[in-house]
């Protein structure tokens, strides 16, 4: 009864992650005109969220294995709704980057330690079914906003909506906190990850760099199609701003739905055959937003999502199979810090491109890094299996 509280509340944990997410991209086609900054200025504020993120996942082992899980979760979720509560009050762009860096610092540590966990402790199904919290708050999200934007309040007000949730959660998670110090399985899990030397790891174990690789790929599209798929909506094909936050939540209802069924697949599908599944069905949503009827606008968003649904949960299970489970807490620490230099550069990167060639070179954007993902996981599954049989 215990454990399933426990991953109730790891699911509750997840919700957190997720709402802060999609906030920004669906709110930025109305703030960068009340913050007089130009349109691509949104990936300043993306890049130093994942920076602080990159930041504390790199150091989650240590941070884990000193406080725990339970205080590390607590914590991570009250840095990011004070952030956001911030961002409510907040009329000028300086100060949300100043915001960004504890909600970026929020999410790092407790991303990896709960990914670990569930890796470790859990059946497939559950690391679907994780994610798929994290696609419930991501999901939730945009359509606060977009309640907000469609009776003419202010973003201000969407950014308080979500902080008070938050700190809803944060309640939630200081009342279980008995439960957490009961169960010593979790904490005790990390703690071998405080010593290990990230070199020595990237350098011995065959096909980490090209796991690392596939995690920046993935994370590359999602977060920004995530961030710039609203205005691609907006300044290409002649959206209004509110129509495209709600296709964008379609989007992150898409990886929620997606992740949920993902893990009724796992019954009849390895994780390896879901990413290969995920990528196809990602392709298919790029060429049916490629076409140039509307019609095609509303499935192309939702497949991306479906596709995006099974790759990252799929990846993040098959750590301690592919790596061992000695060193699994350190590797998905490296794991999703590498995923968030995705999150932080390549967002931030597309912007300033889109400058010159315009939000029409998004679909094409995504779908060389869709061919890097295929490539990159291929080779890395046959020098884990070269090294199993060696």
């Amino acid at each position: 009864m215990k454990k399933r509280l426990l991953l109730l509340i790891i699911y509750l944990a997840f919700i957190s992650l997720g709402l802060p997410d999609s906030l920004l991209g669906s709110a930025w086609p109305a703030m960068f005109e009340d913050l007089g900054v130009p349109l691509d200025y949104a990936g300043i504020i993306s890049m130093i969220v994942a920076a602080g993120t990159v930041v504390s996942s790199l150091f989650s082992g240590k941070l884990i294995g000193r406080f725990g899980v339970s205080t590390v979760t607590t914590f991570s979720v009250l840095f990011t709704a004070l952030a956001l509560m911030g961002f409510a009050y907040s009329h000028h762009f300086l100060y949300l980057c100043l915001l960004a860096i504890p909600l970026g610092l929020g999410a790092g540590s407790v991303d990896a330690a709960l990914n670990n966990y569930v890796a470790l402790h859990f059946q497939a199904r559950h690391m679907n079914w994780l994610h798929s919290f994290w696609g419930v708050g991501a999901a939730i999200g945009p359509l606060i906003m977009a309640g907000y934007l469609a009776k003419g309040e202010s973003w201000n007000s969407g950014y308080q909506a979500v902080a008070w949730i938050q700190i809803a959660l944060v309640l939630i998670l200081i009342f279980s906190l008995p439960l957490w110090v009961k169960n010593k399985g979790v904490d005790a899990s990390t703690s071998e990850a405080k010593s290990l030397n990230f070199f020595t790891l990237l350098t011995t174990l065959p096909g980490l760099k090209q796991a690392l690789v596939v995690f920046f790929c993935y994370c590359t599209i999602e977060a920004t199609f995530g961030l710039w798929g609203a205005s691609y909506l907006v300044f290409e094909r002649g959206f209004e701003v509110d129509q495209a936050a709600r296709l964008t939540s379609l989007y992150y209802l898409g990886i929620t739905i997606g992740r949920f069924f993902s893990g009724f697949l796992t019954l009849h599908f390895s994780n390896r055959q879901l990413v290969y599944l995920g990528q196809g069905v990602i392709g298919l949503g790029l060429i049916l937003l490629f076409l140039p009827s509307s019609v095609t606008v509303l499935p192309g968003f939702l497949l991306i999502g479906l596709g995006c649904a099974p790759i990252f949960p799929s990846l993040l299970h098959e750590t301690p199979v592919n790596f061992g489970e000695k060193h699994s807490q350190t590797i998905m620490g490296m794991q999703m810090a590498s995923a968030y230099v995705g999150i932080t550069l390549m967002p931030f990167l597309f912007g300033k491109i889109a400058i010159f060639t315009g939000f029409s070179f998004l679909l094409g954007f995504l779908g060389i890094f869709l061919l890097l993902i295929f490539l990159m996981n291929g080779l890395m599954q046959k020098k884990v299996a070269g090294r199993s049989t060696g």
